[in-house]
């Protein structure tokens, strides 16, 4: 219950500081995608169920908010929360390489997945200056935040881990 609670308090602070502190913090109208940062992290960290839940939640809060269609961008950041769940056996806590690598990948993955879906089935072809003018910049952008938020994130779920084995043991 309690880890519940808390990732719905990161979910809902990682939306309102993607839309109210990084929205003015833009770089060439670029922000963060806080909401990958979040879905990423806990894919990896809690494998394909836990990634899967928190990336339609994450995503349905930015189609209820930002979407042109309900269900989205809840399909596309449940793919990438359940892909990276995939990698939960090879996560080690310690390594930030892994994390970051398969944040860029994701940021990366949804920023195509985007233009494919919304832009190029329109037939708007412009993915050179799609991909170097808004995907790789907002890519080069999360690696940043992550590096910030990510330890946050790591120790948050340390302690919840901590809790939940202290309470499993009470029970046996």
């Amino acid at each position: 219950m309690i880890r519940k609670i808390v990732v719905t308090l990161f979910i809902l602070v990682c939306f309102i500081l993607q839309c109210s502190v990084f929205n003015s913090l833009a770089l060439a109208g670029i922000i963060p995608n806080l909401m990958i940062i979040l879905t990423s992290a806990f894919g990896f960290m809690r494998g394909e169920k836990e990634g899967l839940i928190i990336g339609f939640f994450c995503g349905l809060l930015s189609d209820i908010f930002y979407g042109s269609f309900l269900g989205f961008y809840a399909l596309v950041l449940m793919y990438i929360g359940f892909v990276n769940g995939k990698f939960s056996r090879v996560f080690y806590p310690e390594d930030i390489k892994l994390p970051i690598a398969l944040i860029v990948a994701s940021d990366l993955t949804y920023g195509i997945l985007c233009y494919i879906l919304m832009f190029l089935l329109r037939s708007k072809f412009h993915f050179s200056f799609y991909f170097t003018g808004v995907i790789l910049p907002e890519a080069l952008y999360t690696i940043v935040v992550t590096i910030f938020l990510y330890p946050v994130i790591l120790k948050v779920n340390e302690k919840l881990e901590e809790g939940e084995r202290r309470r499993e043991q009470k029970f046996v």
